[in-house]
């Protein structure tokens, strides 16, 4: 994307509060009018004083104060309203990249870092703000005072003006030049800044095995390396803009000398007053303090676009999940749920799903068993969209799920992950997650009825409670007793249990499993299970292969098959129950 290109979106993402923009762009204008207005007047007064004219003299100074007055007023409104523009947009904008970010697709979320995408974030929404500012402050009255000038000089004294247009030929000529040789430099600094993001990321995620593994030393090396990489790719491209500013300023010393002298020779031979050498000096000093400011314009947004590419290119990723404009809510959800030879693959060359065709009664409970890498959490993963099919349909109640809004989808679906996925925040607000407006007394009845209550009332600040990131303040169980009362206060009709227990001891497992029995009553639930208990109680055992659905049936049914399942089974590949909490499986609880 060229700088220009880059610069006319960053200003197109003014459009919500156009009014104010557009006031603003008119202040700088009458800002250009001053600045190109008092030279001339300078020039006037001079000549005036030269003729003896002092009523006229005094005349221009009138005009010029009341010039200058107007100009401080145009500028006051722009320096008021400028920063809080730009404050709003700014702030509008992170919301609008955290929104959209949000809403993309698991997969691009596995492909993106988490510390890439917060660099992404905050370079570029500070970058927007900058250049936000700079337009309202200095960009726009620059170029329109340099674009107006020119005409201006040219009618004054073409000759005089050919040395003005020779130094902004010499300024545009110079800082392209720069910027062509020193642009894939300033995209490497910027993809290198990237890896900063997601190294320190990634070490802040894990300090736990950094520090357990003794690699404090090796991760800062590490970094040190890289941060020289940066300052390595860095320099050439800071040296190749130092030379061009002393070039730029070079050319307009030599600009400013050769008015001066080429003006006394044509004065001299009666073409030109001196009035009107002192308007052109006048200009030309005007001219190279705007020129200045704008080749600083122009490396600003060189250093800058980088990370503003990386920026808009966020917010052009397209999310893979179609919602059709006013898609009618999902509601009245019994919990029937089939799939219709779905099939499916993360790339199209490489199918992890083929040709999965079931159905699973509404309030009953299916396990999903099958070796490792089967595409069993893939394949459920598909009931709440977080991809869609490549092939075939799921439906829900008969239903097929892509025709309704995504939100309502999976509202009716809680999901209970082997990894609990809880936030930096309370206990509460961690539960609530689950239900936004939940009491605390249905908070505390979705903790008692997960085995939660306890643990928690335990706590000196009890559900206010702050939880460490990732959870780890917590245990395992605990961790997963909270995810199960967040889905409880949930009440959807259909839940998922993605080997919720599986990381879990015995005893803990066993607590756990009480609360998930309480949790799937009148329910449809499909776990993907690796406990004896839950496999044999299931109303249904779908059992998928390399992503196909190779058998189907009651526990019973598939051992006298003798198939797939029914080695599995031999093989002890489903975990016996313990024995300090016997008869704990996914079966309703008692009331």
């Amino acid at each position: 994307m060229s700088l220009l290109k880059i610069y006319l979106r960053v200003l197109a993402l003014l459009g919500p509060e156009k009014w104010l923009a557009t006031t603003l762009a008119v202040a700088n204008l009458a800002m250009a009018a001053v600045f190109l207005l008092e030279p001339w007047l300078f020039g006037r007064v001079v000549d005036a004083l030269a003729a003896g004219l002092s009523g006229d003299a005094w005349s221009y100074i009138g005009w010029w104060t009341g010039v200058g007055f107007f100009g401080v007023a145009a500028n006051v409104l722009v320096s008021l309203y400028s920063d809080r523009l730009a404050h709003r947009r700014q702030l509008a904008v992170i919301v609008d990249f955290f929104e959209h970010a949000l809403a993309l697709p698991l997969g691009f979320h596995d492909r993106h870092h988490t510390g890439r995408l917060l660099r992404t974030l905050h370079a570029g929404s500070g970058n927007l703000f900058g250049l936000w500012l700079s337009f309202f402050r200095s960009h726009l009255s620059t170029v329109i005072a340099v674009l107006v000038m020119i005409p201006l000089a040219l009618r004054t004294n073409w000759k005089l003006a050919l040395l003005m247009m020779t130094l902004m030929s010499t300024f545009i000529l110079f800082n392209s030049l720069v910027v062509r040789r020193t642009g894939d430099a300033q995209r490497k600094v910027e993809q290198l800044n990237q890896e900063i993001g997601e190294r320190t990321g990634d070490v802040f995620g894990n300090v736990m095995v950094v520090q357990s593994f003794s690699r404090v030393v090796t991760e800062v090396a590490a970094l040190r390396q890289l941060v020289g990489q940066v300052l390595a790719a860095q320099y050439p491209v800071l040296r190749g803009w130092a030379w061009v500013s002393v070039a730029n300023r070079a050319a307009s010393t030599l600009t400013v000398i050769g008015i001066f002298a080429f003006g006394v020779q044509l004065h001299g031979r009666g073409e030109v007053s001196v009035g009107a050498i002192v308007s052109f000096v006048g200009f030309a000093m005007m001219m190279i303090g705007r020129l200045e400011q704008l080749a600083g314009f122009i490396s600003e947004i060189f250093f800058q676009a980088p990370a503003l590419a990386n920026f808009f290119e966020v917010l052009d990723t397209r999310s893979g999940l179609h919602e059709e404009p006013g898609a009618p809510d999902l509601t009245d959800v019994k919990g029937e749920v089939a799939f219709e030879n779905v099939s499916f693959g993360y790339e199209a060359a490489n199918p992890v799903l083929q040709g999965l065709t079931f159905k699973v009664r509404a309030g009953t409970t299916a396990a999903v068993v099958g070796p490792t890498g089967a595409g069993k959490t893939t394949a459920l993963s598909l009931l709440y969209r977080a991809h869609d099919p490549a092939a075939g349909r799921i439906t829900i109640d008969g239903i097929d799920i892509r025709t309704v809004s995504l939100s309502s989808l999976r509202t009716r679906i809680a999901v209970v992950f082997q990894n609990p996925g809880l936030l930096y925040r309370s206990i509460a607000e961690n539960l609530r997650i689950g239900k936004p407006e939940a009491s605390d007394a249905e908070l505390e009845a979705a903790a008692l009825a997960a085995e939660a209550h306890h643990f928690v009332a335990a706590k000196p600040d009890g559900y206010a409670a702050m939880v460490a990131e990732h959870g780890k303040s917590l245990s395992g169980g605990e961790r997963q007793r909270l995810s199960i009362a967040r889905a409880m206060l949930k009440d959807a009709p259909i839940l998922i249990l993605d080997e919720a227990t599986s990381a879990l001891d015995n005893t803990t497992e066993a607590r756990v499993q009480r609360a998930l029995g309480t949790l799937v009553k009148g329910r449809t639930t499909f776990v993907i299970a690796h406990r004896l208990s839950t496999v044999r109680s299931a109303d249904t055992i779908l059992v998928i292969k390399d992503g196909r659905l190779i058998e189907q049936g009651r526990y019973e049914e598939l051992v006298q098959l003798g198939g797939v399942f029914a080695e599995l089974d031999a093989q002890g590949k489903f975990v016996a129950d313990a024995q300090e909490a016997p008869a704990t499986d996914l079966q309703p609880s008692a009331d």
